[in-house]
């Protein structure tokens, strides 16, 4: 497996962290807002796209700072003729999925920077599944939980790449599609796609560890073990989530000065100084014990 396989778009989770929901929604909006009390906290709904009375829907909401054209500035490569999924991500997709997470924080928790596009990620999407696997991921660790489905096969597939049954099961309860039995969902439907990929952001691989959302806005606070295990809050930690030993722990590798380098990139692009990434030591995973090392089955 490689962690560059639609990258552009794990940046764009952290993006979306980064500059997300600071303001709240201002009162000449066109929208309509229900605000509300509910034990002493103030919540709010903006309709479809935020949900359920929540605190952070009285930020603003995704569509508020990331729009159509923005989105196409991205991804501008992902339907070229080079490319090996076209006209299959696209923007409509992208803010649907978007509104299940929002009221949980998706989109609208942040630092509020402005919206910069462009750069290396114009070539991101450009795939919705593995081209060429070597094997059907399938792993008889998992049969009793998890166990796949005759035909199967459980290679990457999705904005964010998806790989083993197991992984396949636990997002598919979580989204409540049945991706076990039929993991090629993710690669007919976009709007589940991105899903899947923003379930992945939003959630903790096991119980007692951070999601790679919490890891990157603060809502996190580390355990001594964490301390111990050199992981601290930061996108260093999100890498550790959502990679692994693929990138983390082996010091300065490739793979992983990619990813950083992609992310100081857009840091640049939206204006904000590299140095707001912090030290080497939150920036990179490059001495951080994983939080999951990788199955002999799964490596």
């Amino acid at each position: 497996m490689t962690v560059n396989f639609n990258m552009g778009f794990a940046i764009l989770l952290i993006f979306m962290a980064a500059v997300a929901g600071a303001s709240v929604v201002a009162a000449e909006s066109s929208k309509e807002v229900i605000v509300k009390t509910v034990k002493g906290q103030k919540v709010c709904d903006q309709g479809w796209e935020c949900k359920g009375l929540s605190k952070y829907c009285c930020n603003d909401t995704i569509s508020d700072f990331f729009q159509t054209y923005q989105f196409e500035d991205l991804f501008a490569k992902r339907n070229t003729p080079v490319a090996h999924a076209v006209g299959f991500w696209d923007y409509k997709s992208f803010i649907t999925a978007a509104a299940l997470f929002q009221p949980l924080g998706f989109g609208t928790t942040g630092g509020g920077y402005g919206v910069a596009t462009g750069g290396p990620l114009a070539w991101g999407l450009c795939y919705n599944k593995e081209m060429s696997p070597s094997q059907d991921y399938c792993d008889d660790f998992y049969k009793y939980d998890y166990p796949c489905a005759p035909g199967a096969q459980y290679y990457g597939r999705g904005a964010i790449p998806i790989y083993w049954n197991y992984n396949y099961g636990a997002i598919g309860e979580g989204l409540k599609e049945d991706l076990l039995n039929h993991p090629e969902y993710i690669e007919q439907n976009a709007t589940l796609a991105f899903q899947a990929a923003m379930w992945r952001w939003m959630t903790p691989v096991k119980k007692g560890q951070p999601s790679a959302h919490d890891a990157f806005v603060g809502n996190w606070k580390p355990t001594k073990n964490d301390t111990l295990a050199k992981r601290v809050p930061g996108f260093g930690t999100t890498m550790n989530i959502l990679y692994g030993d693929n990138v983390c722990g082996q010091g300065d590798i490739d793979p992983m000065n990619v990813i950083v380098s992609h992310y100081q990139y857009y840091l640049d692009l939206m204006g904000v100084g590299r140095e707001e990434a912090g030290p080497h030591e939150v920036l990179t995973c490059a001495e951080q014990v994983p939080f999951n090392p990788s199955y002999k089955s799964s490596s």
